[in-house]
């Protein structure tokens, strides 16, 4: 898939080599990216990132990840400085919203883009809202434990209830890229909620954060913190679930940046009030 523009922008797909160049300017934004996000993002749809080049150097960027037959998700969506305004990242949108098809599409949107997205047909469905500061000092409380492989099935299962697609291949790598630490919460053999830390460009990202309650989400954010307490964390929180929220707020962390969950059109029903953090705001 190519598509050429005046100055000879060409779109093409890129690949899990081009990663670095997406994650560093996604980095100059200030949006913390992970530092080993790009595997579990190809392991998703590894034709659904794409790279803008002139004279064969990278100038925009944009990924259009497919979760099924009827589920995508829009992120990465950058320009160069100095390069901005002259319709490469028109272009390469254009480009790559085909690989969605007639699927319904999802996106995080900063707030400069949003009235843009609106005119693009995407329609606002909740705020999210990233809170950071240091971790807080606990303790690691009782009926949490590491996940490990033979939690694979139960986590994929509990994670499809609270997402709008099935995403297996998605978590069989996030849960287990080096540096990503998972937990469950185990009710005696039932999980009631599960969680991952991982190293990002300037803080640690807990994502996702899907619970039961919010006394199973809580003891899921301590475990994920209690070994890393006065370092800076972030977590980005469904402004509708007001016990995110709170739970965030107790914490000590503080609103640091907003994006808008848009939609172009109708996606399944999930267990909304269990999401207390957002996966990522890359692929949802």
């Amino acid at each position: 898939m190519t598509s050429a523009a005046p100055q000879d922008l060409v779109v093409t797909q890129a690949t899990l080599a081009d990663w670095p160049v997406i994650s560093g300017w996604a980095a100059a934004e200030g949006w913390n990216p992970g530092l080993s996000d790009g595997p579990a993002f190809f392991a998703q749809d590894p034709e659904g990132f794409f790279l803008g080049r002139i004279d064969g150097e990278p100038v925009s960027a944009i990924s259009v990840v497919n979760h099924g037959p009827d589920y995508s998700f829009l992120g990465c969506y950058l320009v160069r400085p100095g390069l901005r305004g002259r319709g490469h990242g028109l272009t390469t949108w254009k480009t790559a919203l085909a690989h969605a098809g007639n699927r319904t599409i999802g996106l995080d949107g900063v707030v400069a883009q949003q009235d843009n997205y609106r005119q693009s047909g995407f329609r606002l469905a909740h705020r999210t809202i990233r809170f950071t500061g240091p971790a807080p000092e606990t303790e690691p409380p009782a009926g949490v434990r590491p996940a490990g492989p033979a939690d694979l099935a139960a986590i994929t299962a509990y994670d499809s209830a609270c997402h709008p697609a099935d995403r297996p291949r998605f978590l069989a790598e996030w849960l287990t890229t080096p540096g990503h630490r998972a937990v469950v919460r185990d009710n005696g053999g039932h999980l009631t909620g599960y969680g991952v830390i991982r190293p990002g460009q300037d803080t640690l990202r807990v994502g996702p954060l899907f619970a039961d309650t919010a006394a199973d989400a809580r003891a899921l954010f301590a475990a994920l913190t209690a070994d890393v307490a006065g370092r800076e964390v972030a977590i980005d929180v469904p402004e509708p679930n007001a016990a995110a929220v709170a739970l965030a707020e107790q914490a000590g962390l503080r609103p640091s940046f907003e994006t808008a969950r848009m939609y172009t059109g109708p996606v399944r029903a999930y267990a909304r009030e269990r999401v207390f953090g957002v996966t990522t705001l890359e692929l949802g």
